[in-house]
Protein backbone atom coordinates (compact mmCIF):
# COMPACT_ATOMS: atom_id res chain seq x y z
CA UNK A 1 0.00 0.00 0.00
CA UNK A 2 1.33 3.26 -1.07
CA UNK A 3 1.32 6.05 1.79
CA UNK A 4 1.04 9.16 0.62
CA UNK A 5 2.19 12.54 2.40
CA UNK A 6 0.56 14.51 4.35
CA UNK A 7 -1.46 17.56 2.66
CA UNK A 8 -1.39 19.65 5.61
CA UNK A 9 1.97 19.30 6.22
CA UNK A 10 4.49 22.08 5.41
CA UNK A 11 6.68 21.48 2.39
CA UNK A 12 9.88 20.24 3.17
CA UNK A 13 12.38 22.99 1.86
CA UNK A 14 15.24 21.28 0.01
CA UNK A 15 18.08 24.34 -0.72
CA UNK A 16 19.14 23.62 -3.76
CA UNK A 17 22.70 22.58 -4.92
CA UNK A 18 25.60 24.54 -4.51
CA UNK A 19 23.61 26.76 -2.43
CA UNK A 20 25.59 28.18 1.29
CA UNK A 21 24.26 26.35 3.83
CA UNK A 22 23.10 28.40 7.17
CA UNK A 23 23.73 27.56 10.12
CA UNK A 24 21.75 25.98 12.34
CA UNK A 25 21.00 28.20 15.34
CA UNK A 26 19.82 26.09 18.31
CA UNK A 27 16.41 27.19 20.01
CA UNK A 28 16.05 28.81 22.55
CA UNK A 29 14.01 28.50 25.68
CA UNK A 30 10.52 31.46 25.85
CA UNK A 31 12.30 31.89 29.48
CA UNK A 32 15.75 32.47 28.82
CA UNK A 33 15.60 36.08 27.92
CA UNK A 34 19.34 37.02 29.17
CA UNK A 35 21.04 35.67 25.75
CA UNK A 36 18.15 36.65 23.28
CA UNK A 37 19.66 38.71 21.06
CA UNK A 38 18.70 42.38 20.62
CA UNK A 39 20.34 42.64 16.88
CA UNK A 40 21.89 40.07 14.54
CA UNK A 41 25.19 40.82 13.39
CA UNK A 42 28.43 38.65 12.10
CA UNK A 43 30.67 37.49 14.44
CA UNK A 44 34.10 39.58 13.70
CA UNK A 45 36.82 37.56 11.96
CA UNK A 46 39.60 35.93 14.21
CA UNK A 47 43.54 37.43 13.66
CA UNK A 48 45.35 35.76 11.40
CA UNK A 49 48.35 33.28 12.84
CA UNK A 50 51.64 33.94 13.33
CA UNK A 51 53.17 32.52 10.14
CA UNK A 52 55.19 29.46 12.14
CA UNK A 53 59.18 29.16 11.04
CA UNK A 54 59.94 25.62 10.24
CA UNK A 55 62.63 24.17 12.89
CA UNK A 56 65.70 23.09 11.54
CA UNK A 57 68.14 20.25 13.40
CA UNK A 58 70.85 22.22 14.49
CA UNK A 59 74.25 21.32 12.62
CA UNK A 60 77.11 19.00 14.01
CA UNK A 61 79.82 20.86 15.44
CA UNK A 62 82.65 21.41 12.83
CA UNK A 63 85.46 18.61 13.70
CA UNK A 64 89.15 19.53 13.91
CA UNK A 65 91.79 19.07 11.34
CA UNK A 66 93.47 16.59 13.71
CA UNK A 67 89.91 14.71 14.12
CA UNK A 68 89.78 13.97 10.77
CA UNK A 69 93.33 12.95 10.25
CA UNK A 70 92.92 10.90 13.05
CA UNK A 71 89.79 9.06 11.11
CA UNK A 72 91.71 8.95 8.09
CA UNK A 73 94.73 7.27 9.85
CA UNK A 74 92.38 5.03 11.40
CA UNK A 75 90.79 4.16 8.04
CA UNK A 76 94.30 3.93 6.24
CA UNK A 77 95.39 1.50 8.70
CA UNK A 78 92.71 -1.16 8.17
CA UNK A 79 94.49 -1.77 4.71
CA UNK A 80 98.56 -3.23 4.59
CA UNK A 81 99.26 -0.29 2.26
CA UNK A 82 97.81 1.72 4.75
CA UNK A 83 99.60 0.29 7.74
CA UNK A 84 102.95 0.11 5.18
CA UNK A 85 103.11 4.26 4.99
CA UNK A 86 102.08 4.85 8.74
CA UNK A 87 104.67 2.39 9.37
CA UNK A 88 107.11 4.32 6.80
CA UNK A 89 106.06 7.86 8.45
CA UNK A 90 106.68 6.49 11.71
CA UNK A 91 110.17 5.09 11.43
CA UNK A 92 111.43 8.16 9.48
CA UNK A 93 110.31 10.37 12.06
CA UNK A 94 111.84 7.84 14.66
CA UNK A 95 115.47 8.44 12.48
CA UNK A 96 115.10 12.32 12.07
CA UNK A 97 114.51 12.42 15.97
CA UNK A 98 117.37 10.57 16.69
CA UNK A 99 119.56 12.02 14.35
CA UNK A 100 118.54 15.87 16.27
CA UNK A 101 118.64 14.99 19.27
CA UNK A 102 122.12 13.08 18.47
CA UNK A 103 123.68 16.33 16.52
CA UNK A 104 122.06 18.53 19.57
CA UNK A 105 123.25 17.08 22.46
CA UNK A 106 127.30 16.52 20.96
CA UNK A 107 126.99 20.09 19.83
CA UNK A 108 126.71 20.66 23.40
CA UNK A 109 129.68 18.93 24.91
CA UNK A 110 131.65 19.58 21.61
CA UNK A 111 131.20 23.06 22.42
CA UNK A 112 131.93 22.87 26.20
CA UNK A 113 135.04 20.41 25.50
CA UNK A 114 136.06 23.55 23.53
CA UNK A 115 135.48 26.04 26.56
CA UNK A 116 137.25 23.96 28.89
CA UNK A 117 140.33 24.45 26.59
CA UNK A 118 140.36 27.96 24.98
CA UNK A 119 138.41 29.35 27.67
CA UNK A 120 137.57 28.50 30.94
CA UNK A 121 141.24 26.74 32.23
CA UNK A 122 143.14 29.88 30.27
CA UNK A 123 141.23 32.12 32.38
CA UNK A 124 141.18 30.38 35.35
CA UNK A 125 145.34 30.49 34.88
CA UNK A 126 145.14 33.98 34.30
CA UNK A 127 143.47 34.59 37.32
CA UNK A 128 145.94 32.67 38.97
CA UNK A 129 148.48 34.98 37.05
CA UNK A 130 146.58 37.87 38.64
CA UNK A 131 147.39 36.43 41.94
CA UNK A 132 150.89 35.59 41.34
CA UNK A 133 152.08 38.90 39.42
CA UNK A 134 150.13 40.96 42.35
CA UNK A 135 152.14 38.86 44.87
CA UNK A 136 155.45 39.12 43.34
CA UNK A 137 154.91 42.79 42.87
CA UNK A 138 154.44 43.15 46.00
CA UNK A 139 157.47 41.14 47.11
CA UNK A 140 159.54 43.26 44.96
CA UNK A 141 158.05 46.24 46.37
CA UNK A 142 159.58 45.07 49.76
CA UNK A 143 163.34 43.75 48.49
CA UNK A 144 163.15 47.25 47.13
CA UNK A 145 162.53 49.18 49.89
CA UNK A 146 165.20 47.38 51.67
CA UNK A 147 167.90 47.65 49.01
CA UNK A 148 167.30 51.46 49.08
CA UNK A 149 169.72 53.33 46.68
CA UNK A 150 171.58 49.63 46.15
CA UNK A 151 168.05 48.83 44.20
CA UNK A 152 169.23 47.13 41.28
CA UNK A 153 167.46 48.22 38.07
CA UNK A 154 166.66 44.41 37.08
CA UNK A 155 165.09 44.35 40.90
CA UNK A 156 162.82 47.32 39.68
CA UNK A 157 161.90 46.32 36.08
CA UNK A 158 160.76 42.88 37.57
CA UNK A 159 158.55 45.34 39.78
CA UNK A 160 157.16 47.20 37.11
CA UNK A 161 156.45 43.94 35.02
CA UNK A 162 154.45 42.63 37.73
CA UNK A 163 152.40 45.50 37.86
CA UNK A 164 151.89 45.71 33.86
CA UNK A 165 151.17 42.08 33.43
CA UNK A 166 148.46 42.28 36.21
CA UNK A 167 146.66 45.02 34.66
CA UNK A 168 147.08 43.26 31.26
CA UNK A 169 145.25 40.20 32.87
CA UNK A 170 142.63 42.01 34.62
CA UNK A 171 141.93 43.85 30.97
CA UNK A 172 142.01 40.22 28.93
CA UNK A 173 139.70 38.96 32.45
CA UNK A 174 136.88 41.54 32.32
CA UNK A 175 136.42 41.32 28.55
CA UNK A 176 135.63 37.50 29.46
CA UNK A 177 133.50 38.17 32.00
CA UNK A 178 129.89 38.52 32.12
CA UNK A 179 128.41 42.01 33.20
CA UNK A 180 127.31 42.11 36.47
CA UNK A 181 129.03 38.87 37.73
CA UNK A 182 130.86 38.06 40.49
CA UNK A 183 133.83 38.26 38.55
CA UNK A 184 132.95 41.39 36.97
CA UNK A 185 132.44 43.23 40.17
CA UNK A 186 135.48 41.62 41.46
CA UNK A 187 137.96 42.88 38.40
CA UNK A 188 136.80 46.22 38.83
CA UNK A 189 137.84 46.14 42.38
CA UNK A 190 141.19 44.92 41.52
CA UNK A 191 141.27 47.73 38.93
CA UNK A 192 139.98 50.11 41.04
CA UNK A 193 143.14 49.27 43.92
CA UNK A 194 146.03 48.51 41.53
CA UNK A 195 146.87 52.13 40.81
CA UNK A 196 146.43 53.51 44.82
CA UNK A 197 148.61 50.41 45.74
CA UNK A 198 151.43 51.83 43.06
CA UNK A 199 150.67 55.22 44.13
CA UNK A 200 151.76 54.08 47.87
CA UNK A 201 154.89 52.02 46.89
CA UNK A 202 156.27 54.98 45.02
CA UNK A 203 155.13 56.82 48.36
CA UNK A 204 157.14 54.87 50.38
CA UNK A 205 160.29 54.49 47.66
CA UNK A 206 160.75 58.19 47.86
CA UNK A 207 160.93 58.73 50.96
CA UNK A 208 163.15 55.91 51.79
CA UNK A 209 165.38 57.72 49.33
CA UNK A 210 165.14 60.64 51.26
CA UNK A 211 165.93 58.91 54.73
CA UNK A 212 162.77 59.55 55.72
CA UNK A 213 161.80 56.46 57.94
CA UNK A 214 157.85 57.80 57.27
CA UNK A 215 158.65 55.43 54.11
CA UNK A 216 158.07 52.57 55.93
CA UNK A 217 154.33 53.20 57.31
CA UNK A 218 153.69 53.65 53.66
CA UNK A 219 154.92 50.11 52.62
CA UNK A 220 153.30 48.88 55.28
CA UNK A 221 149.80 50.10 54.26
CA UNK A 222 150.57 49.01 50.81
CA UNK A 223 151.64 45.48 51.97
CA UNK A 224 148.12 45.64 54.07
CA UNK A 225 146.46 46.64 51.22
CA UNK A 226 147.65 44.18 49.41
CA UNK A 227 147.91 41.25 51.72
CA UNK A 228 143.93 42.17 53.34
CA UNK A 229 142.11 43.61 49.95
CA UNK A 230 144.03 42.87 46.84
CA UNK A 231 145.01 39.35 47.16
CA UNK A 232 141.76 38.25 48.64
CA UNK A 233 139.89 39.39 46.38
CA UNK A 234 142.45 37.96 43.30
CA UNK A 235 141.86 34.83 45.24
CA UNK A 236 138.24 34.79 45.20
CA UNK A 237 138.68 35.56 41.04
CA UNK A 238 140.56 32.63 40.74
CA UNK A 239 138.12 30.24 42.51
CA UNK A 240 134.80 31.89 40.95
CA UNK A 241 136.51 31.10 37.05
CA UNK A 242 137.66 27.53 39.00
CA UNK A 243 133.71 26.86 39.40
CA UNK A 244 133.13 27.88 35.92
CA UNK A 245 135.84 25.46 34.67
CA UNK A 246 134.83 22.82 36.98
CA UNK A 247 130.87 23.17 35.51
CA UNK A 248 132.67 23.49 32.32
CA UNK A 249 134.16 20.01 32.39
CA UNK A 250 130.69 18.66 34.05
CA UNK A 251 128.97 20.10 30.71
CA UNK A 252 131.89 17.89 28.25
CA UNK A 253 131.75 15.23 30.66
CA UNK A 254 128.02 14.19 31.07
CA UNK A 255 126.37 10.97 28.72
CA UNK A 256 124.13 11.66 26.03
CA UNK A 257 121.48 9.62 27.82
CA UNK A 258 118.44 10.60 26.08
CA UNK A 259 120.19 10.10 22.47
CA UNK A 260 121.53 6.67 23.28
CA UNK A 261 118.10 6.11 24.66
CA UNK A 262 116.25 7.10 21.18
CA UNK A 263 118.61 5.18 19.58
CA UNK A 264 118.46 2.06 20.83
CA UNK A 265 114.36 2.47 20.65
CA UNK A 266 115.13 3.40 16.62
CA UNK A 267 116.95 0.72 16.51
CA UNK A 268 114.66 -1.51 18.31
CA UNK A 269 111.45 -0.51 15.66
CA UNK A 270 113.53 -1.43 12.46
CA UNK A 271 114.33 -4.74 13.97
CA UNK A 272 110.65 -4.76 14.30
CA UNK A 273 109.97 -3.78 10.94
CA UNK A 274 111.84 -5.81 8.89
CA UNK A 275 110.91 -8.83 11.09
CA UNK A 276 107.40 -7.88 10.21
CA UNK A 277 108.17 -7.63 6.38
CA UNK A 278 110.22 -10.78 6.65
CA UNK A 279 106.82 -12.58 8.08
CA UNK A 280 104.79 -11.21 5.51
CA UNK A 281 106.65 -11.53 2.24
CA UNK A 282 109.53 -14.69 3.16
CA UNK A 283 112.33 -11.99 2.38
CA UNK A 284 115.19 -12.00 4.54
CA UNK A 285 116.58 -8.31 3.82
CA UNK A 286 114.80 -4.99 2.80
CA UNK A 287 117.73 -2.99 1.45
CA UNK A 288 116.55 0.14 2.22
CA UNK A 289 115.54 -0.83 5.89
CA UNK A 290 118.94 -2.27 5.89
CA UNK A 291 120.48 0.97 5.12
CA UNK A 292 117.99 2.35 8.08
CA UNK A 293 119.45 -0.06 10.29
CA UNK A 294 123.31 0.30 9.44
CA UNK A 295 123.07 4.49 9.65
CA UNK A 296 121.20 4.20 13.31
CA UNK A 297 123.98 2.15 14.07
CA UNK A 298 126.74 3.78 13.01
CA UNK A 299 125.63 6.88 14.59
CA UNK A 300 124.53 5.23 18.06
CA UNK A 301 128.44 3.31 18.13
CA UNK A 302 129.83 6.82 17.26
CA UNK A 303 128.52 8.37 19.69
CA UNK A 304 129.17 6.34 22.23
CA UNK A 305 132.86 5.38 21.58
CA UNK A 306 133.25 9.60 21.27
CA UNK A 307 131.66 10.29 24.86
CA UNK A 308 133.93 7.57 26.14
CA UNK A 309 136.59 8.54 24.62
CA UNK A 310 136.02 12.58 25.16
CA UNK A 311 135.42 11.87 28.99
CA UNK A 312 139.10 9.66 29.30
CA UNK A 313 140.37 12.42 27.60
CA UNK A 314 139.24 15.64 30.14
CA UNK A 315 139.23 13.11 33.07
CA UNK A 316 143.07 12.83 32.42
CA UNK A 317 143.22 16.71 31.25
CA UNK A 318 141.90 17.38 35.29
CA UNK A 319 143.49 14.65 37.25
CA UNK A 320 147.04 15.61 35.23
CA UNK A 321 146.53 19.36 34.03
CA UNK A 322 144.11 21.90 36.12
CA UNK A 323 145.01 19.21 39.66
CA UNK A 324 149.01 19.82 39.19
CA UNK A 325 148.08 23.47 37.61
CA UNK A 326 146.11 24.35 40.65
CA UNK A 327 148.53 22.73 43.56
CA UNK A 328 151.76 24.60 41.62
CA UNK A 329 149.66 27.92 41.80
CA UNK A 330 149.54 27.35 45.41
CA UNK A 331 153.15 26.60 46.12
CA UNK A 332 154.53 29.53 43.36
CA UNK A 333 152.14 31.99 45.75
CA UNK A 334 153.64 30.04 48.78
CA UNK A 335 156.93 31.03 48.21
CA UNK A 336 156.22 34.64 47.19
CA UNK A 337 153.91 35.21 50.36
CA UNK A 338 157.00 33.59 52.06
CA UNK A 339 159.53 36.03 50.77
CA UNK A 340 157.55 39.40 50.79
CA UNK A 341 157.24 38.55 54.63
CA UNK A 342 161.09 37.62 55.27
CA UNK A 343 161.74 41.25 53.19
CA UNK A 344 159.18 43.01 55.79
CA UNK A 345 160.50 40.85 59.16
CA UNK A 346 163.82 43.10 58.24
CA UNK A 347 161.77 46.32 57.82
CA UNK A 348 159.68 46.42 59.92
CA UNK A 349 162.02 45.44 62.47
CA UNK A 350 160.04 43.64 64.79
CA UNK A 351 156.97 46.62 64.68
CA UNK A 352 154.75 44.53 64.42
CA UNK A 353 154.08 41.32 66.52
CA UNK A 354 151.13 38.52 66.34
CA UNK A 355 149.75 36.96 69.91
CA UNK A 356 149.77 32.76 69.02
CA UNK A 357 146.92 30.77 70.90
CA UNK A 358 148.89 30.43 74.31
CA UNK A 359 149.39 34.06 74.16
CA UNK A 360 152.99 34.19 72.99
CA UNK A 361 154.12 36.89 71.31
CA UNK A 362 156.02 36.71 68.09
CA UNK A 363 156.92 38.79 65.05
CA UNK A 364 154.14 38.79 62.60
CA UNK A 365 156.18 38.89 59.48
CA UNK A 366 158.52 36.03 60.48
CA UNK A 367 155.70 33.66 61.80
CA UNK A 368 154.24 34.58 58.38
CA UNK A 369 157.18 33.41 56.63
CA UNK A 370 157.31 30.06 58.95
CA UNK A 371 153.85 29.53 57.94
CA UNK A 372 154.02 30.06 54.16
CA UNK A 373 157.02 27.65 54.02
CA UNK A 374 155.56 25.40 55.66
CA UNK A 375 152.52 25.65 53.36
CA UNK A 376 155.16 25.63 50.35
CA UNK A 377 156.54 22.71 51.16
CA UNK A 378 152.88 20.35 51.81
CA UNK A 379 152.40 22.04 47.92
CA UNK A 380 155.57 20.60 46.71
CA UNK A 381 154.84 16.88 48.03
CA UNK A 382 151.05 16.95 46.31
CA UNK A 383 152.99 18.42 43.26
CA UNK A 384 155.55 16.21 43.25
CA UNK A 385 152.52 12.74 43.65
CA UNK A 386 150.61 14.59 41.14
CA UNK A 387 153.18 14.28 38.39
CA UNK A 388 152.91 11.71 36.23
CA UNK A 389 156.36 11.60 34.18
CA UNK A 390 159.87 12.29 34.80
CA UNK A 391 159.55 15.81 32.87
CA UNK A 392 156.99 16.74 35.18
CA UNK A 393 158.75 15.11 39.02
CA UNK A 394 162.11 16.57 37.85
CA UNK A 395 161.44 20.73 38.42
CA UNK A 396 159.59 20.23 41.52
CA UNK A 397 161.83 17.81 43.31
CA UNK A 398 164.35 21.13 42.18
CA UNK A 399 162.20 23.51 43.83
CA UNK A 400 161.84 21.88 46.59
CA UNK A 401 165.59 21.44 47.02
CA UNK A 402 165.79 25.03 46.59
CA UNK A 403 162.96 25.58 49.21
CA UNK A 404 165.56 23.56 51.89
CA UNK A 405 168.47 25.45 51.00
CA UNK A 406 166.30 28.78 51.43
CA UNK A 407 164.83 27.54 54.89
CA UNK A 408 168.43 27.08 56.11
CA UNK A 409 169.86 30.69 55.00
CA UNK A 410 166.87 32.61 56.17
CA UNK A 411 168.23 30.66 59.66
CA UNK A 412 171.33 32.35 59.75
CA UNK A 413 169.70 35.76 58.93
CA UNK A 414 167.10 35.38 61.42
CA UNK A 415 170.18 34.39 63.99
CA UNK A 416 172.21 37.50 62.92
CA UNK A 417 169.08 39.89 63.04
CA UNK A 418 168.18 38.43 66.59
CA UNK A 419 171.40 39.39 68.19
CA UNK A 420 171.65 42.68 66.22
CA UNK A 421 173.52 42.34 63.41
CA UNK A 422 171.17 44.31 61.35
CA UNK A 423 173.20 44.50 58.40
CA UNK A 424 174.54 40.31 58.18
CA UNK A 425 170.80 39.74 57.89
CA UNK A 426 170.02 42.37 55.03
CA UNK A 427 173.09 41.19 53.17
CA UNK A 428 172.06 37.57 54.19
CA UNK A 429 168.37 38.34 52.43
CA UNK A 430 168.46 40.97 49.53
CA UNK A 431 171.86 39.78 47.68
CA UNK A 432 175.17 41.52 48.96
CA UNK A 433 176.21 38.22 50.87
CA UNK A 434 177.74 35.14 49.29
CA UNK A 435 174.93 32.84 48.99
CA UNK A 436 171.73 35.23 50.02
CA UNK A 437 168.14 33.99 49.89
CA UNK A 438 167.02 35.72 46.96
CA UNK A 439 168.97 33.26 45.10
CA UNK A 440 167.08 30.69 46.69
CA UNK A 441 163.29 32.33 46.34
CA UNK A 442 164.63 32.96 42.53
CA UNK A 443 165.54 29.20 42.00
CA UNK A 444 162.14 28.24 43.48
CA UNK A 445 160.17 30.62 41.29
CA UNK A 446 162.17 29.05 38.24
CA UNK A 447 161.29 25.51 39.11
CA UNK A 448 157.84 26.08 39.68
CA UNK A 449 157.52 28.22 36.65
CA UNK A 450 158.85 25.23 34.60
CA UNK A 451 156.23 22.69 36.31
CA UNK A 452 154.02 25.05 35.70
CA UNK A 453 154.67 24.99 31.55
CA UNK A 454 154.79 21.75 31.58
CA UNK A 455 151.56 20.70 33.53
CA UNK A 456 149.93 23.80 31.28
CA UNK A 457 151.53 21.72 28.26
CA UNK A 458 149.86 18.09 29.50
CA UNK A 459 146.46 19.56 29.77
CA UNK A 460 145.97 20.91 26.27
CA UNK A 461 147.23 17.86 24.56
CA UNK A 462 144.94 15.59 26.93
CA UNK A 463 141.90 18.33 26.77
CA UNK A 464 142.68 18.49 22.96
CA UNK A 465 142.06 15.07 22.59
CA UNK A 466 139.11 15.21 24.43
CA UNK A 467 137.66 17.62 22.27
CA UNK A 468 138.89 16.03 19.29
CA UNK A 469 137.21 12.79 19.78
CA UNK A 470 134.02 14.92 19.35
CA UNK A 471 134.75 16.66 15.94
CA UNK A 472 132.21 15.97 13.17
CA UNK A 473 129.82 13.81 15.28
CA UNK A 474 127.58 16.30 15.58
CA UNK A 475 127.11 16.68 11.69
CA UNK A 476 127.66 13.21 11.33
CA UNK A 477 124.63 12.52 13.13
CA UNK A 478 122.86 14.47 11.27
CA UNK A 479 123.45 13.22 7.80
CA UNK A 480 123.34 9.89 8.72
CA UNK A 481 119.75 10.32 10.11
CA UNK A 482 118.66 11.86 7.11
CA UNK A 483 120.24 8.71 5.59
CA UNK A 484 118.22 6.17 7.68
CA UNK A 485 115.30 8.30 7.11
CA UNK A 486 115.52 7.99 3.22
CA UNK A 487 116.17 4.21 3.46
CA UNK A 488 113.45 3.60 5.62
CA UNK A 489 110.87 5.23 3.22
CA UNK A 490 112.92 3.93 0.23
CA UNK A 491 112.22 0.45 1.79
CA UNK A 492 108.83 0.74 2.89
CA UNK A 493 107.89 2.40 -0.67
CA UNK A 494 109.76 -0.81 -2.55
CA UNK A 495 106.92 -2.96 -0.29
CA UNK A 496 103.78 -0.57 -1.02
CA UNK A 497 105.34 -0.81 -4.91
CA UNK A 498 103.98 -4.58 -4.75
CA UNK A 499 100.38 -2.97 -4.59
CA UNK A 500 100.24 -1.42 -7.33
Amino acid sequence: MTQTPNSSAPPEHTPAQGAPTMPSVPPQSPDDTSHTPTSTTPAAPAAPAAPTTPTTPPAEPRRTAFAEGFDQLRTAATTEPGRLRIIGAFLALLVVAFGSIAAWQMTERAAAADDVLNRSQPLTSDAADIYRSLADANTAAASGYLAGLQEKPAMREGYERDIRTAAAKLVTAAANSESGSTSANTIAELSRLLPEYKGLVETARANNRQGYPVGGAYLRAANEMMQQRMLPAAQKLHETENERLRADYADAKSFPWAAAGLGVLVLAALVWAQRRNYRRTNRVLNHGLVTATAAATVVLLWLAVGQVVARAGLNDSYDHGVRSLNVLHEARIASLTARSDENLTLVRRGADTRTLADDTVVDAYEWGYDKEIGDLAKALTRAADLADDTAGKKPVQDANGFMKIWKDRHDLARDDNDSGNYQAARDRVIGAAKEPTSVCFDNVDKALATALTHEQNEFRQAAGDGRDSLTGLPTGAAVLAVLGAAGAVLGIGRRLSEYR
